[in-house]
């Protein structure tokens, strides 16, 4: 495993972290989740991110648990808030009474004093950002988290929350976008302002929901028990690349692949690492082997002859557009 600094941090972090978005809690058994989990460490890595909101909450709580017995000192644990926990008004969002008991329920749950990086899962229009930011603050400051993060923020929010973060003494280190070779919309204005701010990326769906595996095939229908085929597990959000324009073009990507002597999935989480700006890549899976194929992506350079190959096969098909964004439902 490599590692590099988040954002302009001191923070190492795992080039690759376990994400537990659609597994654990939901899409498999506790096993399976405990077992990825340990596949995780046994590769090399450290950095593990979840959410309050994920699985109605039972994936912290999951995740809390595959990792109780772990050396905390030796873990990076991400975490987020933003989505609704529960049925109460402010049950949700970025207000100052959201923040505080969220945090307090996650840390609860992930059974540890402190998480490393608390992230806002979306901006919230309807809350003054002093009044979030200040709230973060108190966190950081009260020793519930290290570090500050933000989640599919724009450039103009980025550059907005900077200075408060820099006026109240905390470390905004990180954002957590979509980014694959099949969805690029962070490189035109998000990457040049956290370069500028010393903001790095931890990038989710690498792998385009599983679609750059290559398992997805033009004019047939997905595989039996794929995220494409249960509502639980994405199929919402992966449906923007399920047609045969974009599934034909993967396929295009198979002899790059081999000739690199990578797997597909290997060569799309290689891709995004290549972006000096990314600090991690976020994986999930359901299955350890999954783990161990993906985590041998850390490290790899890709030449520019195969990028601009990659380029020259994708490039019609990347979504560029900052102005389409995923649903609440399709969220990670």
């Amino acid at each position: 495993m490599e590692f590099r600094h988040l954002g302009r941090s001191g923070l190492l972090v795992s080039e690759i972290s376990y994400g537990n978005w659609i597994t654990h809690g939901s899409q498999v058994e506790e096993d399976a989740a405990f077992a990825c989990v340990r596949a995780a460490l046994d590769a090399g890595i450290t950095t593990f991110d979840t959410a309050d909101v994920y699985a109605g909450t039972r994936a912290e709580d999951v995740l809390g648990r595959a990792l109780q017995n772990e050396r905390r000192e030796g873990l990076e644990i991400f975490t987020k808030v933003y989505w609704p926990t529960g049925p109460g008004r402010n049950d949700r969002g970025l207000s100052r009474k959201h923040i505080m008991e969220s945090i307090n329920g996650s840390l609860r749950r992930l059974r540890t004093d402190y998480v490393d990086l608390y992230q806002a899962h979306r901006y919230d229009s309807s809350t003054p950002l002093e009044e979030t930011m200040e709230a973060f603050a108190d966190v950081v400051h009260s020793g519930k988290a290290h570090y500050i993060g933000v989640s599919e923020w724009t450039a103009a929010q980025l550059r907005a929350a900077h200075p408060l973060a820099r006026e109240l003494h905390i470390p905004l280190v990180s954002n957590q976008p979509q980014y694959s070779l099949l969805w690029r919309v962070i490189e035109t204005e998000v990457v040049p302002a956290s370069e500028e701010l010393g903001i790095g990326q931890i990038v989710w769906s690498p792998m385009a929901q599983g679609v750059l595996s290559g398992k997805y095939l033009p004019g047939q229908p997905p595989p039996a028990g794929s995220r494409a085929t249960d509502e639980k597990s994405g199929a919402g959000f992966i449906s923007r690349f399920m047609n045969d324009g974009v599934l034909t073009r993967v396929q295009q990507l198979k002899p790059l692949a081999e000739q690199a002597g990578l797997s597909m999935a290997q060569l799309a989480v290689a891709w995004v690492l290549q972006n000096p700006n990314v600090s991690s890549a976020i994986i999930g899976a359901s299955r350890p082997e999954q783990v161990h194929d993906n985590v041998k992506a850390a490290g790899v350079k890709l030449d520019a002859d195969l990028l601009k190959a990659i380029d020259d096969i994708v490039e019609p098909i990347v979504e560029r557009d900052p102005a389409k964004t995923e649903s609440p439902a399709q969220r990670p």
